[in-house]
């Protein structure tokens, strides 16, 4: 009896590429970029005129309150365990307890992007990143009004790998 035939396909692999992808450990980083100070905000961007835009329409009957008060669960339940008080009343309802919540974004952070931190951590992040983005969130718990007030960028400039992965953190 003849031996079965070995096909050169085995898998999902096609013939002539490599069975694995090149390692991003190995890959270069980028370039250094210039910082004077890690922790002075740089590429701010202010929505501010938006936000004035968003509550001219609100209050002068071009939309319904449902279209600008729908915080989703989520947002909720992180300004009322990790929002900051703004020390405003709401724009929307004029209710006090108008609280900000600060995410941070980067591929240098790994797992940890995407994470709400405080703004008192920020200083401290700015010299052990390179890069990452922060986005600050108005909310308010009695209405849902919640919009996006400002962006911006942290970091010293010196591009680094992303932090591995904790074998105990929970997707």
């Amino acid at each position: 009896m003849a031996a079965p035939r070995r096909t050169a396909i085995r898998g999902s692999v096609a013939r002539g590429e490599p069975a694995k992808a090149k390692s991003v450990r190995n890959a270069p980083l980028g370039p250094v970029e210039v910082v004077k100070d890690p922790a002075a905000p740089r590429s701010v961007i202010d929505f501010g005129l938006q936000r004035h835009n968003a509550l001219h329409t609100l209050f002068n009957g071009g939309a319904l309150s449902s279209d600008f008060c729908d915080a989703d669960t989520y947002l909720l339940r992180a300004a009322k365990h990790h929002g900051e008080e703004t020390g405003t009343a709401c724009p929307a309802c004029r209710a006090d307890g108008l609280v900000h919540v600060t995410y941070v974004y980067g591929d240098q952070l790994g797992p940890y992007s995407g994470r709400i931190r405080g703004a008192d951590d920020l200083p401290g992040m700015s010299h052990k990143f390179g890069e990452f983005k922060v986005y600050v969130v108005e909310v308010c718990q009695r209405c849902h009004w919640n919009f996006l007030t400002t962006t911006f960028v942290l970091g010293d400039g010196v591009p680094r790998r992303a932090l591995p992965t904790p074998r105990d953190l929970l997707d």
